[in-house]
């Protein structure tokens, strides 16, 4: 009888269920063909079926094609490389340990196993280096990996639903955006290897103990713990976004790197005093006149630094931290050392227009030496714009009076308001009596 049904429904105009089921049909035909496509037995795919896991079959078979077969110990036998240093390497790109009779490994993982093995044994890293060099790897991709997946999780219909239509949509997506992506990564990849190459061929002969001299800045939000704790989860994720968002364009746009974020802290590096400089004072101002965000500290120092994995290291690192803690909010505070090979540098008249055009107004004002916990007595110097030593804290309490001030004055005209409309509700003649509850002019 149902199949009677369903016959005359197709005889006329389509039920909105027979459409839904129709598109059913069709996303799983899709899905079918892909994971076929992909080695997936008939079996395998009615279990995920059955099991309503359809998406993460597809998820398991597009991002990683090849089947987990081996334990730890067939790929040290197959590679070469010890099982403990395969622990290693695998620990280091963020993944816990594993069984030794778990099957956990495939063709894919053989192949990079033996990249690494090669990079080894042809002398070009050696098994510190590289378990080093994985680590730094497996953080960054992690990042990548769960930016992304932040950034396109409704597009790949990873958001809920039926499982059939999240793998169609999945399918549909990831299709063209993992290629993509892949590329995009080898190219940005490419471009920051060969700007690394450039700056360690640059200093090639200059730096005799290996160590670049870098200027080293900390920029410091204000009061983000207090913040964060009166913040729902949404505008504090609007607030990180944009305190990260402004650190890095204003840092790379003037010739600095964005070493790390740490909470409320930005970490930048820059090879040119001056552009360490101006990225500090910039990085003041900006925060000053975001409503949204709180006034930064900076701290700078110059010197010789540990470069290791992508950070950096040494007293130098110590002594800028340090400074940012002794700055007022709003202000840049730096290093004896900055001050004076940012004279040296503005003589020479080499640096590029966006720089020059903020240190064509920046003054360094002394202040007395301070005591820096773990360094000793530390020469500091106030960077400002000219006449505007106080600027970003007054720039920021005058617009919070402004503010303050149409408060009061919309309430001061609400009060008015209010007292007419009490004036029309007292009895006539009896201006010293309660107000009527009754309408205006009774």
């Amino acid at each position: 009888m149902s199949g009677d049904r369903r016959g005359a429904a197709g005889s006329g105009p389509s039920a909105p269920g027979d459409e839904a089921d129709e598109g059913r049909a069709a996303a799983l035909a899709r899905v079918r063909a892909v994971l076929q496509a992909a080695g997936v037995g008939e079996e395998e795919f009615q279990a995920a079926l059955a099991g309503d896991v359809v998406d993460l079959l597809v998820a398991d078979r597009l991002l990683l094609p090849t089947r987990r077969r081996f334990t730890a110990q067939e790929v040290a036998e197959a590679t070469g490389m010890a099982v403990d240093v395969l622990a290693r390497f695998w620990r280091a790109l963020g993944f816990p340990d594993f069984g030794p009779e778990e099957r956990l490994f495939g063709e894919q993982d053989v192949e990079a196993v033996l990249t690494l093995q090669e990079l080894v044994d042809l002398g070009v890293t050696d098994l510190a280096s590289a378990v080093g060099l994985t680590r730094v790897v497996g953080v960054a991709m992690s990042r990548v990996a769960e930016a992304e997946l932040a950034a396109t999780a409704t597009p790949l219909g990873i958001a809920g639903g039926d499982s059939v239509e999240a793998a169609a949509r999945f399918v549909e997506v990831a299709d063209r955006s993992l290629p993509a992506v892949a590329r995009l990564l080898e190219f940005v990849w490419r471009r920051h290897l060969q700007a690394a190459v450039r700056r360690a061929m640059a200093q090639r002969g200059r730096q005799p103990s290996g160590s670049p001299e870098l200027v080293v800045g900390f920029a410091d939000m204000v009061g983000f713990t207090r913040l964060s704790q009166q913040l729902d989860e949404a505008t504090l994720a609007t607030v990180v976004n944009r305190f990260e968002t402004l650190a890095h364009e204003t840092i790379t746009a003037l010739g600095g790197r964005l070493v790390k974020m740490i909470g409320d802290e930005a970490m930048f590096v820059a090879e040119r005093p001056g552009a360490g400089v101006a990225v500090a004072v910039r990085l003041a101002e900006l925060y000053a006149d975001d409503e949204l965000l709180s006034d930064v500290r900076v701290g700078l120092a110059l010197g010789p630094v540990l470069a290791q994995d992508g950070d950096y290291f040494g007293p130098v690192v110590n002594l800028a931290s340090r400074i940012a803690q002794l700055a007022y909010p709003g202000t840049v505070l730096a290093a004896d050392e900055v001050r004076h090979a940012l004279v040296a540098e503005q003589a020479a008249r080499d640096l590029p227009a966006a720089v020059q055009a903020v240190l064509a107004e920046v003054e360094a004002t002394p202040l007395r030496p301070r005591m820096v916990r773990d360094v000793g007595r530390v020469q500091l110097w106030n960077l400002h714009r000219r006449g505007q030593e106080a600027a970003p804290s007054d720039r920021r309490a005058g617009r919070r009076l402004d503010r303050l001030a149409g408060v009061l004055r919309d309430l001061e005209g609400l009060r008015g308001l209010g007292e007419q409309v009490l004036a029309a509700r007292r009895p006539e003649g009896d201006p010293g009596a309660p107000w009527s509850s009754g309408s205006p002019g009774r």
